[in-house]
């Protein structure tokens, strides 16, 4: 069979064509070919059938469905177990080519791939067999919501693609061949710059030049009518190239960058408060992060000498060295890996990378291959907002960090080559180490990856690591009771370390005892049904799971509803529905028994094959009411911390009000910005997966709300990509209950995000939707946030006069609110808009009036501001003392806050101001300041102070 859903949804047969009859088999199929070869909650199915208005007999109903289904496949001569049940939802089992979503998702990463490495031809025959694949809008005629959503998402991937492929057919000199597909694109697109700037490219290579000069000028009418803007600096750069006849014209041209690059001024004003975080060390940093040696590692000894041969032959033989450790789950392919890397670190001067793909992970997703660079690239100190947007753009950064470098990188628990080729360094220097289930065939083919398979433990070894950690005296004492133990553990270490806990915990028990035990447990673990040694694994994890105290074994069970990587005492403590003292005990015995792995002090994290058991356990243990309990007192817990955390890093937001908490919830102890910063980077991954779990299972409210805690931390930190997801998510939850707040806040906070990376378009959008349900909601406070916000987008955009009359309007709005802390706020906006349109007189008026405001509301945060500005002002008009003065106050303020940048923006005007008093040295020194800290954080600004050191023109 063929699954098509790129156009209407259609089984393709050998002979002919299935068809579905009912929307609810059309929109569990959906659901389920939505994550083929993933599990796919029966929550997600009971979504994706009713929306929110599910019947109570919606989980029955859900069985049924997928049971009919399961019949027309089987009379259509599908193979069985086509749909199969698995922890709590269903898995579809398919090849990946035998479903078009899939297919188009790998050609078009492989059409990417080729256009990073420079083969445009190559690029675009791949991009154009991906687009040929569609047949229309995704899942036509499929209602529901879910689904419907998941169709704007992929039509919008679509539309991206084929804007790129046009791109790069342009760079090849296509155009005059393009022009009518390209105006058919463009017309359906009247707002989008980028396609229009196609159409005036290949208008102009087919020599008609008036024709694209039209274009640009029915594109500029209708952006200045319909939304009040000129067109974007790259449309227009490309406007007067075409209006002098340009030679050099090209799709660059019209490519927005990531983030743009402004000159070294006063800091833009905007309702997010924004502080960027601390800097990095000047000196990069060498990163080490490989995990502790792994306990009584033994054997292996082929595998090493392997590994190190390997090693040996790539010095000086200028290629780069990858080993690939494949084989089951529990064979021990971490604990190898780690140990190799850390006998071999100090070949690696330049530092050791790790990270955990979790690419085979029961519950938690994948790690995105960009997120993963993200890290390695922070390691390395590169700020968040100095990483390009992309992945090949990034995956570029790496390479060229790498570059000439030493490194060792370790890519653990890696599920197909997709995950790591994005990763893989090009210099001859390093050496990569990936672990994985898969023997990633590909990556051995093409990247010349060498495969080492790891089997279970050969008797001999199992004897070894039981005498080690069960000493020899008692291991020889009961030859036949350990050969027995090693069998039933089936050779794998972790099935061999759980065994030997509880012996070593029983010191006085025969080991016939505990071999007798063993024998006669069974468990099932049906997740990891291709593990062929999973009936003993079973067993094990069976047998030490009925060891454990009543109290514990709950906990290990609720643990599993945790959506990872891991959790700290006071989490635990709310699942369970117990105080942390009592969490902190259990865990304890967990631990002990290495059913949790204590991976940090305080902070816990379980195998997969643990979390799967734990999973199955809690499915047929754990009320299905109890379940709902834990997992409403764990989102409770965690949105109590992220709330209190965020009114510590910037308590003159608006507030929200939180969902009274359960009962028995532990809330995190955050008394002031040091541990609510600590917080968020502990818990920072764990969030945005809870979130969308939140998101997707039923709990809409306390998704949008943690999306709204997680902004300022997000912000500052410069985690811009991460917050336009969350926040995308956070609105469709807004949505689900109908919420028009939650929905506007998420839409400014998007925007916020988008200004950032120099998404002027988008952002500007999500400020209209905020500003109409703002609007409707009768929100004064609300829309004069938003106006400002659109203030700093005209700003952006070069339109001070525009910018100016926003910041009016809102403080007009602040006023009839009776809004101090926004009067200021806006007060501050209005007088610096002043200032950019020369009337300085105005910009003092308007800020000093904003500056007792601030003092009286106790925001420090935009005092500072404020100081800078009537700094500005004075500047401007010859007042050197008296701006000198307020740029001292604000640095004052900046260094309590430890804001560096915007330290750094003031030090720059303190300079101006000091050489035109004639304070020649000190302005040096001050610039001299500005450039180290601005190079410290890695900032575009630091190469436009260092051009400045020089007295200025």
């Amino acid at each position: 069979m063929r699954f098509q859903a790129l156009g209407p949804l259609t089984i393709q047969l050998e002979h002919g064509r299935l068809d579905l009859a009912g929307s609810r088999e059309q929109r569990t199929l959906a659901a389920l070919l939505l994550d083929t070869n993933r599990v796919v909650p029966v929550s997600r199915l009971v979504e994706a059938i009713w929306d929110e208005r599910p019947p109570a007999t919606s989980v029955k109903a859900v069985r049924n469905c997928v049971s009919a289904l399961r019949s027309r496949f089987a009379e259509a001569g599908a193979p069985t177990g086509c749909i199969v049940t698995d922890s709590g939802g269903y898995i579809l089992r398919v090849p990946d080519d035998d479903v078009d979503l899939r297919v188009f998702a790998d050609q078009a990463r492989q059409g990417r791939r080729m256009a990073a490495r420079g083969d445009l031809p190559g690029a675009v025959a791949q991009l154009r067999r991906a687009l040929a694949l569609w047949r229309g809008t995704a899942f036509t005629g499929v209602t529901g919501r879910l689904i419907e959503s998941a169709a704007i998402q992929l039509d919008e991937q679509r539309r991206n693609l084929y804007e790129e492929c046009l791109s790069h057919e342009l760079a090849l000199g296509r155009g005059a061949e393009l022009v009518d597909e390209i105006a058919e694109l463009a017309a359906a697109r009247p707002f989008g710059e980028r396609v229009q700037g196609h159409l005036m490219l290949a208008l102009s290579c087919a020599g008609r030049r008036t024709e694209a000069l039209e274009v640009y000028h029915r594109v500029r009418r209708l952006l200045i009518h319909e939304m009040g803007i000129e067109p974007g600096p790259e449309l227009s750069e490309l406007h007067r190239a075409v209006l002098n006849g340009d030679p050099g014209l090209g799709p660059v041209a019209v490519a927005r960058p990531a983030a743009p690059t402004r000159p070294v001024r006063a800091p833009v004003r905007t309702t997010a408060a924004a502080e960027p975080p601390g800097p990095p060390t000047a000196t990069p940093p060498v990163p080490a992060q490989l995990p502790a040696q792994p306990v009584a590692f033994t054997g292996r000894d082929p595998q090493l000498d392997e590994l190190t041969g390997l090693l040996d032959a790539a010095v000086g033989s200028g290629r780069t060295t990858v080993a690939v450790l494949s084989g089951t789950a529990g064979v021990g392919k971490t604990a190898l890996a780690i140990h190799f890397a850390r006998l071999v670190a100090d070949r690696f001067p330049d530092g050791q990378l790790y990270v955990d793909l979790r690419g085979f992970h029961p519950t938690s997703p994948r790690l995105d291959p960009d997120e993963a660079i993200r890290g390695f690239l922070g390691a390395f100190g590169v700020p968040p907002a100095q990483i390009p947007g992309g992945l090949a753009a990034a995956s570029a950064l790496l390479r060229t960090i790498l570059a000439g470098r030493r490194v060792l990188l370790l890519l653990d628990n890696a599920r197909d080559a997709d995950d790591v080729r994005p990763l893989l360094p090009g210099a001859p220097q390093c050496l990569t180490l990936i672990t994985s289930r898969s023997r990633m065939t590909g990556l051995v083919a093409t990247d010349g990856a060498h495969p080492i398979i790891l089997h279970p433990l050969p008797p001999d070894d199992a004897y070894r690591l039981l005498t080690r950690r069960l000493g020899t005296a008692r291991v020889t004492a009961e030859p036949a009771a350990v050969a027995s133990i090693a069998i039933r553990a089936a050779g794998l270490p972790l099935a061999l370390a759980i065994v030997t806990s509880r012996a070593a915990g029983h010191p006085t028990f025969p080991l016939q005892a505990i071999a007798d035990e063993l024998e006669q447990a069974r468990g099932s673990l049906d997740g990891f049904s291709d593990l062929d040694t999973a009936t003993d694994v079973r067993s094990v994890l069976s047998w030490s799971y009925h060891a454990l105290s009543d109290p514990a074994a709950r906990l290990f069970r609720l643990l599993s509803l945790h959506p990872g990587p891991e959790l700290g005492t006071a989490a635990a403590a709310s699942l369970a529905g117990v105080p942390a003292q009592r969490a902190r005990s259990l865990l304890t015995e967990l631990a002990h028994t290495h059913m949790v792995t204590e991976r940090t002090p305080g902070r816990y994290g379980m195998h997969d094959l643990l979390r799967a058991y734990a999973t199955e356990r809690a499915s047929t243990e754990e009320p299905e009411s109890e379940r709902l309990a834990a997992t409403r007192r764990m989102l409770d817990h965690y949105l109590s911390g992220a709330y209190l955390a965020d009114l510590q890093l910037n308590a003159h937001r608006d507030p929200i009000h939180p969902p009274a908490r359960a009962e028995s919830v532990t809330v995190p102890e955050i008394g002031d910005r040091g541990a609510a910063w600590a917080w968020f980077s502990r818990e920072h991954p764990g969030l945005l997966n809870l979130l969308r779990q939140a998101g997707y299972d039923g709990h809409p409210v306390h998704a949008w709300q943690l999306g709204w805690a997680l902004t300022t931390y997000l912000d500052r930190r410069g985690h811009w990509h991460d917050q336009v997801v969350v926040q995308q998510i956070a609105l469709q939850a807004a949505r689900r209950v109908q919420d028009p707040d939650g929905q506007a806040r998420a839409h400014r906070n998007i925007s916020i995000a988008q200004l950032r990376q120099g998404l002027h378009d988008d952002a500007q959008a999500h400020l209209r939707h905020a500003l109409r349900l703002y609007t409707a909601l009768d929100d004064p406070v609300g829309q004069a946030r938003t106006l400002l916000n659109l203030g700093t987008v005209a700003e952006r955009r070069d339109r001070p006069r525009l910018a100016l009359r926003y910041a009016e309007q809102a403080l007009n709005l602040f006023r009839t609110a009776e809004h101090r802390p926004g009067q200021a706020n806006a007060l501050n906006n209005v007088g610096w808009y002043h200032s950019q349109l020369g009337n300085h007189e105005e910009a003092l008026h308007y800020c000093q009036q904003a500056l007792p405001l601030q003092q009286e509301t106790g925001n420090r945060y935009w005092e500072a501001h404020t100081w800078d500005s009537i700094g500005n002002a004075h500047h401007q008009l010859s007042q050197f003392p008296q701006a000198a003065k307020c740029y001292q106050e604000a640095l004052s303020l900046w260094r309590e806050a430890g804001e560096r940048y915007y330290e750094a923006t003031t030090l720059t005007h303190l300079a101006a101001t000091e050489f035109a008093s004639g304070e020649t040295r000190a302005a040096r020194n001050k610039r001299r300041q500005a450039l180290e800290i601005l190079t410290e954080l890695g900032h575009p600004d630091a190469e436009q102070v260092r051009s400045t050191m020089q007295e200025p023109t």
